[in-house]
């Protein structure tokens, strides 16, 4: 069962992805640019609509409020595909930072700088930094939540990657605090896995880090809140 499930929503996600990208998005693009996000939000609602309803995948958040409705700076772990769309539907902006590989999908590339996400060169070294840093404070001054996963790429649950430097140069540059975010999305959406098993994806939003910490300081507290468990975790 879950084999067909995981079937069935992988021909929903490509094809819903094409539809939206295709229509509606295009034709947004082309009379409305500054319309596009609203599309990319409907396209992450029915992303996890679908999860829910094929897959039996439901989603479980906590502590939002520490992230209100201004700027802010969201630090997440990141397991799963899942976590690089739900943003779109759990705050009123979302801003990820994001490889910039991305931009060079068909159809779906061209439409990411439209929506102000923050395009990175993950082998751009200290110009790829000063880049983040600009752009961050752009998507400050428009009151975005922007969403940096500090670990640069998916880990396996219970695995830990090193932290990047750039959740420290934003913090320090924007002087906003650091939220944490832990998950355990991929306990039912494995990272690279084609299979989607039923269960209860858990989001929690920790307390604010201070940005006034030494860097050295604020990345010992992020790791140790990004070690935070979850909670039990309901996959079955």
């Amino acid at each position: 069962m879950i084999l067909i499930r995981s079937a069935l929503f992988n021909v929903y996600f490509f094809a819903m992805t094409f539809v939206l990208t295709a229509g509606p998005a295009t034709v947004v693009r082309l009379v409305a640019p500054h319309r596009v996000m609203d599309v990319a939000r409907l396209w992450a609602r029915v992303m996890v609509w679908g999860a829910r309803v094929i897959c039996g995948i439901r989603l479980h958040v906590s502590g939002l409020e520490h992230v209100g409705s201004g700027a802010a700076l969201i630090a997440s772990r990141h397991q799963s595909a899942f976590d690089t769309f739900v943003w779109l539907t759990l705050v009123p902006r979302a801003c990820y930072v994001l490889k910039d590989e991305l931009l060079r999908i068909p159809l779906f590339g061209p439409l990411m700088p439209l929506t102000g996400m923050i395009a990175v060169d993950r082998s751009g070294g200290a110009s790829a930094l000063r880049w983040l840093v600009q752009e961050g404070a752009r998507a400050v001054r428009e009151g975005r939540q922007i969403v940096i996963f500090p670990e640069g790429t998916r880990a396996d649950p219970g695995a830990m990657l090193p932290l990047q430097p750039g959740v420290a140069a934003l913090a320090a540059r924007l002087h906003l605090p650091v939220i944490p975010v832990v998950t355990d999305s991929g306990h039912c959406w494995g990272r690279r896995a084609f299979h989607k098993r039923p269960g209860t994806i858990h989001v929690r939003v920790l307390e604010p880090i201070p940005a006034e910490f030494r860097r050295d300081q604020l990345m010992r507290r992020l790791e140790a809140a990004l070690r935070t468990n979850v909670g039990e975790n309901s996959v079955g």
